[in-house]
């Protein structure tokens, strides 16, 4: 991230990571370094508590579908940052 951030329009990260961090962590640190990029985190086994989320972070519970996936992302990036294969 620290060299290609420009390039990065969204993150979307599982909670459970190996490491000490997990991605709720990863979240807030990306949200904090790079406000511009768009952030979804899903989880099986664990539901964001009050402050785990930055602002404007979405969470996806487990299971999901595609469909599921395509909803989240078109929403939590703004038209104009959506890929081509997201555009309506």
């Amino acid at each position: 991230m620290d060299q290609h951030h420009d390039a990065v329009q969204l993150l979307f990260t599982d909670v459970h990571m190996p490491g000490n961090a997990d991605g709720f962590d990863l979240a807030r640190q990306t949200n904090e370094r790079w406000p511009h990029i768009a952030v979804v985190v899903a989880s099986g086994r664990a539901a964001p508590e009050p402050g785990d989320l930055p602002e404007g972070a979405t969470f996806i519970g487990k299971p999901f579908s595609a469909e599921v996936v395509r909803h989240h992302v078109r929403k939590t990036l703004p038209d104009e940052r959506h890929p081509k294969q997201l555009r309506t």
